[in-house]
């Protein structure tokens, strides 16, 4: 972040002002923890503040102070377009595009406020008047602990605003083991901690609050697993109908499709979910190494995101998709294999 951009913010957080927060559409725990910081932190400097979510967020991400705060966009729409109407200033988080928000899209385009955002995809768009932009960093909520300190208020961290911002930046890093993890990125961990942020309890309440029909899931995920060894690729496809049979929660697929990696010479790991209320197949990318799945994505399934995790989608059957996802590898093969 530049100079004249903190000079801005700065001189836009010095009067009160009608605050929106936006996390991407299905947030994860960068987008909730993030936001949820953020909210914290201007509440605190006493700004009226908001956070308005495109849709729900997965359960296991509830606990976090300030949670039940969040107006979710498609169940409580009219309070939620009347606070974008008479925002002044719009901080969105975690995503760069507004195509990343669904239906909130066009409100956020039409709205009159200063939109600022504060993200680390790659390749963001110009929609807001500021914009904190770094694809080196592990994390959004990474980004808001610098942006706090950007503005001198680093002592301002509560507890509340540190487990918030440990949750985002853990989940984001795969509890610290990918490679955008690094030695800043420890240190800013390290001071949430000092700060309040009770580590082993936020862990716990991510990653061991599983329920029957979610191993169950998983159980049928892994079958389901395909290995192409010729491509060093594995990928699990879900119908909507297992889906279904296991109760499917929002969010009780999140990390299956890291196991595939966890395979021995697996580089290149995907999962594929029906959504059959959307009409679309969710799909997520991950590799180690080189192989870029954000140019993967973005060229042919409507995606992006980094370059070891990114997301996409497609519109055609789960077999199709599929059958259409192994047809493109032969031209990846030197890559897979190198």
């Amino acid at each position: 972040m530049n100079l004249e951009d903190i000079k801005e913010v700065k001189k836009l957080l010095l009067k009160p002002q009608s605050i929106v927060i936006v996390p991407h559409k299905n947030p994860d725990g960068d987008a909730i923890g993030s936001t949820l910081a953020l909210w914290h932190y201007l509440k605190n400097n006493g700004q009226e503040a908001t956070i308005i979510a495109p849709n729900d967020y997965p359960r296991f991400l509830k606990w976090m102070p300030g949670g039940e705060q969040i107006l979710n966009f498609e169940k409580e729409n009219s309070q939620a377009k009347e606070k974008i109407v008479k925002a002044t200033i719009i901080f969105t988080l975690d995503f760069n595009h507004l195509g990343r928000i669904g239906q909130m899209e066009s409100y956020l385009e039409e709205a009159n406020a200063s939109i600022i955002m504060i993200d680390h995809h790659q390749a963001p768009s110009d929609y807001a008047k500021i914009t904190y932009s770094d694809v080196s960093m592990s994390s959004t909520c990474e980004m808001i602990y610098n942006f706090m300190e950007f503005l001198g208020d680093d002592d301002k961290i509560t507890p509340e605003i540190a487990v918030c911002l440990y949750t985002g930046i853990m989940t984001d890093t795969g509890s610290f083991k990918y490679s955008s993890t690094t030695s800043r990125t420890h240190k800013v961990v390290a001071a949430l901690i000092e700060k309040g942020a009770e580590n082993t309890k936020a862990h716990n309440l991510v990653y061991d609050t599983n329920t029957p029909s979610r191993l169950h899931l998983l159980g049928c995920a892994l079958k389901n697993m395909v290995i192409l060894k010729d491509y060093n690729t594995a990928y699990i496809t879900l119908s909507q109908e297992e889906l279904d049979a296991y109760e499917f929660q929002k969010g009780d697929t999140e990390g299956f499709v890291n196991y595939g990696l966890t395979l021995s010479g697996i580089c290149f790991a995907v999962i594929f979910i029906e959504n059959k209320e959307e009409g679309i197949i969710k799909i997520s990318f991950r590799s180690e190494g080189e192989f870029s799945v954000n140019e993967f994505a973005q060229k042919h399934f409507n995606g992006g995101g980094h370059t070891n995790a990114a997301g996409g989608r497609s519109n055609v059957s789960l077999e199709e998709t599929a059958k259409y996802f192994v047809s493109l590898l032969k031209d990846y093969k030197t890559q897979l294999n190198s």
